[in-house]
């Protein structure tokens, strides 16, 4: 069984999953915002082609190239609104490259061939790597070309189409063969020793615009930002996963609200009337009149405009997931827990916290003592050191 396992192939984690949806780097942030609102994923892949490439191996490229660059999602374009450049004309920003949305770690996104190995997956993983980019083998019939609707955001090259592979895909493809591993599974988290202090906080009543930079690390590092008191008690949370499923105009609200306040904002079934009116008093207080105007709009029509036009009327054409807080299956797995955080205890076992993440569509475990005071995070990374080095062991 183990050898078998150590067969696997990263083409056997990809059937089924969908082909990538996807924007060229030369897009603006506001077609990336479309695509994003009309998608069922939360993020979208942005590729640089170079269809003019014909000077072959000895230039540096081959013929078509065409690479992922990186991934956008919507906790993109709203910390990018939030930059003190961008809250009086939110419509301009909108007209930047995509490319400005895109992380300055290097190797976040990696391309692999169908044939790596699932050791080497997780190696590649372990180094950095968010998302594994995967040509997916199965190629289309005619027949079934001829029936097929286009669809302009989804990146073919070559006659092939791709996937990605994240962190979570591994943890669960491990997860079911969990048995192979005992006895670490039945092993707590704190014997294991994969609790981490390394961690993002905010105090439940400080501006939550001081949380923004915790945001856009947590984005990068795959976790949350905690929500504390005083004495460091776990409150709640403000989760790049959650905000992903919200709109862009929560930016506002970030740049208006408590760090509290906004987690009540972008709660289970929308924002409450009262903190919309809170949002929009303080934003014409601050004369962030462009900002206001599309936000109010936004409360009908769904998004902020792209229009070079401040008084213009225009706005991003509504859809039925314009407010995003039913959009997706996984957001509405996460927002039954409405703001509350999910936590485990320092004894909780491996699988335990394995099958809480899971079952919540995160990648971390906030660890917490009995009187709710936190000690640390759990994230499916030091997890998977955990698997890589019995995986070695076995090999």
């Amino acid at each position: 069984m183990a050898v078998r396992l150590l067969s696997h192939e990263l083409s056997d984690l990809c059937l089924g999953k969908p082909a990538l949806r996807s924007l060229s780097v030369t897009s603006t942030v506001s077609e990336a915002l479309e695509v994003l609102k009309t998608s069922d994923d939360n993020s979208v892949s942005v590729w640089s082609c170079d269809h003019k490439a014909k000077f072959g191996p000895a230039a540096g490229f081959c013929e078509d190239d065409c690479r992922c660059v990186g991934k956008v999602c919507m906790v993109d374009v709203i910390c990018y609104l939030c930059k003190d450049e961008n809250l009086a004309s939110p419509s301009l920003a909108l007209k930047d490259p995509v490319s400005v949305l895109l992380p300055k770690v290097p190797g976040l996104v990696l391309h692999v061939e169908p044939s790596c190995s699932l050791l080497e997956a997780i190696d590649l993983i372990l180094g950095g790597a968010q998302n594994l980019v995967v040509p997916i083998k199965t190629k289309l019939s005619n027949k079934r070309k001829q029936h097929q609707k286009p669809s302009p955001t989804v990146t073919i090259h070559k006659g092939r189409e791709f996937c990605w592979l994240t962190q979570e895909d591994i943890i669960r493809f491990l997860l079911s063969s969990i048995g192979l591993f005992s006895p670490i599974p039945a092993v707590s988290i704190d014997t294991l020793g994969i609790i981490s202090s390394e961690i993002h906080t905010i105090e439940y009543h400080s501006p939550a615009s001081a949380a923004i930079g915790a945001i856009s690390r947590a984005l990068v590092d795959q976790t949350s930002v905690a929500v504390v008191d005083s004495e460091g008690t776990l409150i709640g949370e403000i989760s790049p996963f959650t905000l992903a499923c919200c709109d862009e105009t929560v930016a506002a609200a970030i740049n208006t609200l408590s760090s509290g306040d906004l987690m009540a904002y972008i709660d289970c079934g929308g924002p409450p009337e009262d903190l919309v009116r809170v949002v929009s008093v303080r934003l014409k207080e601050r004369n962030l009149n462009g900002m206001l105007e599309h936000f109010t709009m936004s409360m009908s029509y769904g998004g902020f405009s792209s229009s070079s036009d401040e008084e213009s009327t225009a706005v991003v054409s509504p859809s039925p997931r314009s407010l995003r807080h039913s959009r997706s299956m996984s957001y509405s797995a996460r927002m039954v827990r409405r703001a509350e955080a999910i936590v485990c205890h320092p004894k909780s076992s491996l699988v335990a916290v394995m099958i809480q993440a899971i079952s919540h569509r995160v990648n971390y475990v906030w660890v917490i003592e009995n009187d709710c005071s936190l000690v640390g995070i759990v994230i499916f990374s030091d997890m998977l050191k955990v698997f890589r080095e019995h995986l070695e062991a076995i090999a």
